[in-house]
């Protein structure tokens, strides 16, 4: 968490043709949220994917399946607006809250060649799968909700 961006911008610079997309959640995109200065500086043009479900994701869906719903230390409902915090940064931000938006968004980020934003807004209660529990296999992989 708070890896994938930083090392987007790395991946960006060594290969400065390729597209390069960094997928974050809300809750790692706050913790290297100041590498947008790095990106708007030099114009690296990674696109910067922000999956935002206003928690922290990953923990959330643990806590619910494995630990029957019992909920500890994953609200961010106090997040910023990423759009806006891009912006600031002098980064184009962009947001999509459904997937009529989300196409026209990706468009625009590919058609863009400075780096973009992308604020994905999804459900608190959208599941990631597959999912291996904690000290497990690959045979005890999760595919989906019981």
């Amino acid at each position: 968490m708070g890896f994938g961006f930083p090392s987007a911008i790395g991946a960006q610079v060594g290969h400065p043709g390729r597209l390069v997309v960094s997928v974050n959640g809300d809750g790692g995109m706050q913790m290297c949220a100041q590498e947008l200065a790095i990106c708007a500086i030099h114009q690296i043009p990674v696109k910067i994917v922000v999956i935002n479900n206003r928690t922290l994701g990953m923990i959330k869906q643990w806590q619910e399946l494995i630990y029957e719903g019992r909920y500890s230390h994953i609200d961010l409902s106090g997040s910023p607006d990423f759009v806006k915090l891009a912006e600031a940064y002098g980064v184009k931000g962009l947001r999509a809250t459904d997937k009529r938006e989300a196409e026209q968004a990706w468009q625009e980020a590919l058609d863009t060649p400075v780096p973009v934003l992308i604020d994905f807004q999804v459900s608190k209660d959208e599941l990631v799968f597959p999912m291996i529990p904690q000290g497990q296999t690959l045979s005890d992989m999760i595919l989906e909700a019981e």
